[in-house]
């Protein structure tokens, strides 16, 4: 319990000996001839007593407030004592969070701000190895479809080159191809030598040097025909019978040549001298033009397909290895950024449970102030209440000395008056020691103590003619010192009463 609310409960208790004692006090015998600082009046008995009844009403419904109010009074303090011991302990609780999670914050703020940097590098990453992964991918399908083209152009080439190679085969083989013997002055003219040439053939066959090899068959007269050149190169004579032979010379292509024959009759007519004529062999032979250029062409571009398929076939295996090193640092790099983004997910709900659990024991200790808050505003009402009902208490207290301070005056006798008056104030003596033993119980058994009120027993008029009034008269203290000490002792008694709880609370 705080020292505010003790403070409070011992000024209470201290008021309410205070206010027994006062009202104690106030019922000593009033004297008629004594004089009173209070004001007197004079009346009849019934008005007094009818003034006396009044104002012990007003007392008793006040004591009874004043009651109530010092209960809820101390409920107040009750709860206001506990709300105080838990606003505390959600005060520790929550520095203690506080100082265990602002590491754990702190450290999940950093670990997330590290996790979010790098599944950012790790995207970035993973975008720039994707884009390098497609530009080798594209790269990869260019490359193929050049070695694709390369092998359409090797495949082209080499067909050309096999019809230039069998072009110039069938041309080193030999074509047979129509040959005339014609006068030389005179083309339009068969030559007198065409007789032996019967076939009107001639065959050619392609040098490498790219001449021509020109056969023509002699079916007869090889015994006249001696000899036979051209450009004043001899042809060749191979005997293929005893009258027939083939004659060979070689030639750059052309369309006709003029030969040199030398013709010998003169076994079977003497007469006749060795003729020397000229015949012009009417050939072409300029097919085999070109041949051998574009075998040469064919076949250079048949290696030249054939070097740019390597090429492409090489280039195509360069692009293929970068493009699957791309797709697996690709790859890589999607493992990596997924386990980046897993890391900052994670990193993430922990930095929230961190602030959550900061944020929880926070939301306590403004939950245990706001209800702190609460019950002293309750402690504050209760108290009001309490000072007013004490107030209130005093001012009955206050009407009903004034109402047993009243003077009785009647015309029998003034000792008579004087004798119920002290009989009176006897008996409000005994109703206030009633009350201070009610409450002093009742103070035995709560933490805050009650005021006590004095409660005026029925005053019974005296009169002058009775023996037992005059004695009785005659034995109340004249000077009101005894009873007055008597009440005071009742007084410090319920102090005492009040205190107690409160100090056996403290050692508690």
């Amino acid at each position: 319990m705080t020292s505010h609310v003790k403070n409070t409960l011992v000024t209470t208790a201290a008021i309410a000996g205070a206010l027994a004692a006062t009202t104690l006090f106030n019922t000593t015998t009033v004297k008629a001839d004594t004089t009173s600082s209070a004001p007197v009046t004079t009346t009849t008995s019934a008005t007094k007593d009818t003034a006396i009844a009044s104002a012990q009403a007003k007392v008793n419904s006040a004591s009874a407030a004043v009651v109530s109010a010092q209960a809820a009074y101390g409920s107040a303090s009750t709860a206001a004592f506990d709300a105080a011991a838990k606003t505390a302990a959600a005060s520790a609780s929550a520095a203690a969070t506080s100082a265990a999670t602002s590491s754990a914050v702190a450290n999940a703020q950093a670990a997330a701000d590290s996790a979010a940097t790098a599944k950012s590098t790790a995207d970035a990453n993973l975008a720039k190895a994707q884009s390098n992964a497609a530009a080798t991918s594209r790269a990869k399908s260019m490359t193929s479809a050049a070695v694709v083209s390369a092998q359409s152009a090797v495949a082209s080439a080499s067909a050309k080159a096999s019809d230039a190679d069998s072009a110039v085969a069938s041309a080193e083989a030999g074509q047979t191809v129509t040959a005339n013997l014609m006068k030389s002055d005179d083309p339009t003219q068969a030559s007198a030598a065409q007789q032996y040439f019967a076939t009107k053939t001639a065959i050619v066959k392609l040098l490498p040097s790219g001449q021509v090899q020109i056969t023509i068959p002699l079916t007869s007269g090889l015994k006249y025909l001696k000899e036979v050149s051209y450009n004043g190169v001899d042809a060749t004579f191979t005997k293929t019978g005893d009258d027939s032979a083939n004659i060979t010379f070689t030639a750059d292509p052309a369309t006709s040549y003029t030969l040199a024959m030398t013709m010998d009759i003169t076994s079977v007519m003497p007469f006749m001298p060795i003729m020397h004529e000229k015949a012009l062999l009417d050939v072409d032979t300029t097919i085999f033009n070109g041949l051998l250029a574009a075998k040469s062409a064919a076949d250079a571009a048949l290696t030249s397909a054939q070097a740019a398929l390597s090429t492409a076939e090489s280039n195509a295996a360069t692009v293929a290895q970068v493009a699957s090193k791309a797709a697996s640092a690709a790859t890589a790099a999607a493992t990596v950024a997924s386990d980046a983004a897993v890391a900052a997910t994670s990193a993430a709900t922990n930095l929230t449970s961190a602030q959550a659990a900061n944020s929880t024991a926070q939301a306590a200790l403004t939950s245990a102030q706001a209800a702190q808050s609460a019950a002293d505003a309750v402690l504050v009402a209760a108290k009001a209440n309490l000072d007013s009902a004490n107030a209130a208490l005093t001012s009955a207290q206050a009407e009903l000395k004034s109402a047993q301070n009243i003077v009785v005056v009647t015309p029998a006798s003034s000792t008579a008056s004087s004798a119920s008056s002290t009989a009176s104030s006897a008996g409000s003596a005994a109703s206030a020691a009633t009350a201070t033993s009610n409450v002093a119980s009742s103070a035995s058994t709560t933490t805050v103590t009650s005021a006590v009120v004095a409660t005026p027993a029925t005053n019974k008029k005296a009169t002058s003619s009775s023996p037992a009034s005059s004695t009785t008269a005659k034995a109340l203290p004249q000077t009101g010192n005894e009873n007055q000490s008597a009440l005071v002792a009742l007084g410090l008694a319920i102090l005492t009463l009040g205190i107690y709880p409160m100090m056996k609370r403290k050692h508690a």
